[in-house]
């Protein structure tokens, strides 16, 4: 339930609007609503950290706004709270009127919902579910550099999964459409939130079947087959790319180890 926030409220403060973060000093902000004088602002807790409830206050800061990439270092219950409120965030922001009858939305007090006084929708936070998945290829991985990524980082292939389809069918499909490589021995690995802006990352391996890399020039700067010892740059540690890159590095040296 939104409130208004009194000055003795303390506790963690994810300040967010239009998909930024308040990051002062690099850091979530944390102490009394006195400190940064949130006082009368409205918020509503969104989770518990270290003992301290987790507030969401949905406003842009002159200074400090910031993507939520930066805290991808920090401990993975903290950034999925974070995620959540940003999400949040931009789920009501986008939620002001009625898809239906065009009316003015409110937020529910009882669950993580927008809701119509006129013609009594409800709508809830889409998650947007995609794939990731780790190709292995004897002692090799296939890794690619996104157009979107700057710095040279490489890391696993990865797309949205379409209407109808299952998501072992778009690890396939996503792989042949970037890579013109066919996969075999498909097999989940783990989740993750990705506020980025509203996605559930599902994780995979996969062993190479077929097929010469060909990759598409709108999705990738390049794409490779690389050994398990001489990897180029990888994504952030704490990432479930980075998890995929270094479990397929284990089973390569264990294979060659055997």
């Amino acid at each position: 339930m939104e409130i208004q926030i009194t000055e003795q409220q303390r506790g963690w403060w994810v300040v967010s609007l239009e998909g930024k973060l308040w990051l002062p000093e690099g850091s979530l902000p944390n102490g009394s609503a006195k400190d940064f004088s949130f006082t009368g602002d409205i918020g509503r807790q969104i989770g518990e950290w270290q003992g301290e409830p987790v507030w969401l206050i949905r406003k842009s800061m002159k200074d400090g706004m910031q993507s939520a990439r930066q805290l991808l270092d920090s401990d993975r219950g903290l950034f999925q709270l974070v995620g959540r409120g940003v999400q949040l965030s931009e789920f009501y922001r986008s939620h002001k009127f009625c898809g239906y009858c065009g009316h003015e939305m409110h937020v529910s007090k009882t669950e993580w919902a927008a809701l119509c006084g006129h013609c009594k929708e409800r709508y809830y936070p889409q998650i947007a579910p995609c794939m990731i998945v780790a190709i292995r290829r004897g002692n090799e991985i296939l890794l690619a550099q996104h157009v979107r990524h700057r710095g040279g980082v490489h890391t696993v292939l990865a797309g949205f999964a379409e209407v109808g389809e299952t998501l072992e069918e778009t690890v396939a499909r996503e792989v042949m459409e970037e890579s013109n490589i066919r996969v075999k021995n498909i097999r989940y690995v783990s989740s993750q939130p990705w506020p980025f802006p509203n996605s559930l990352m599902m994780a995979f391996m996969a062993d190479y079947d077929s097929g010469e890399i060909r990759h598409d020039p709108k999705e990738l700067l390049n794409a490779g087959w690389y050994r398990h010892d001489a990897l180029p740059l990888l994504p952030a540690v704490g990432t479930i790319a980075r998890r995929l890159i270094e479990d397929t590095v284990v089973l390569c040296r264990a294979e060659e180890e055997s």
